[in-house]
């Protein structure tokens, strides 16, 4: 996908010019590489916010049209207003294809849905990474990696390494023999929250059943023993009256 887009010298530079450049609709900005003196320029930011939406503009060749003569450039750096949508400055790099170039490009995950950690599995897709820097020349950058999941199962990942990229790129992370995972499939924290929440409830229940059953045993052979001594006591007066009743008949 070829994006265009038109910039404009700059002649007025500074905090008081930059402000009055975004009051009026413009970006400032600047454009530096390829052998070649820094040039401040300056851009319409209706266009340029526009563009900036497209996940292309930045991991992609770019055509600049300044005063008539078209350079392929690279998106380097935007910065953005804090809390407005408001492009504060922008800066791009030129471009020149015999040297090779560093950018991150965009992973674009693809069969999530019928790979068998998610069908059959139950899991959920996490992405641990978005995005990754690569080199390669520059009419070798490709917009996007395509990462395949088909095959990817439950409590699996799938690594830097094992994803094949096209002619001529090479991921940096490679070069410094490091193969960080980039998706995994889980089962769902909810999922195991609950069975926990369900399970643990289980076993105090019936540790505290068990500990009142032997408690109600414990109360009640103490009460059946106080009863059992209140009759004997019972029993010994109702003796001692028929004996002293006995006597007295005598």
């Amino acid at each position: 996908m070829k994006i265009e887009f038109t910039a404009f010298p700059r002649t007025l530079q500074g905090t008081g010019a930059s402000r009055r450049l975004r009051g009026g609709g413009k970006v400032p900005g600047i454009v530096y590489g390829a052998d070649k003196a820094a040039l401040p320029i300056e851009l319409d930011h209706h266009a340029l916010y526009r563009h900036l939406k497209l996940e292309s503009f930045h991991a992609s060749i770019l055509e600049m049209t300044l005063e008539g003569d078209k350079q392929q450039v690279l998106l380097r750096d935007v910065q953005m207003h804090p809390f407005k949508q408001l492009v504060l400055h922008v800066d791009f790099q030129r471009v020149d294809k015999s040297r090779k170039i560093h950018m991150k490009v965009p992973l674009h995950f693809i069969n999530a849905e019928i790979c068998p950690g998610v069908k059959l599995g139950g899991g959920v897709v996490n992405h641990v990474m978005n995005e990754v820097d690569i080199r390669c020349l520059p009419d070798d950058l490709p917009e996007f990696i395509e990462v395949n999941l088909d095959k990817l199962e439950l409590g699996h990942s799938i690594h830097i390494n094992e994803v094949p990229l096209p002619q001529g790129v090479e991921i940096v992370s490679r070069l410094h023999k490091e193969n960080p995972a980039i998706v995994t499939v889980q089962v769902p924290k909810a999922i195991v929250i609950e069975e926990e929440v369900v399970a643990a409830p289980t076993t105090e229940i019936t540790g505290q059943v068990a500990a009142e059953a032997e408690a109600g045993a414990e109360t009640k052979e103490g009460k059946e023993g106080k009863e059992g001594k209140e009759g004997d006591k019972g029993e010994k007066k109702e003796v001692a009256s028929d004996k002293k009743e006995a006597g007295k008949k005598e």
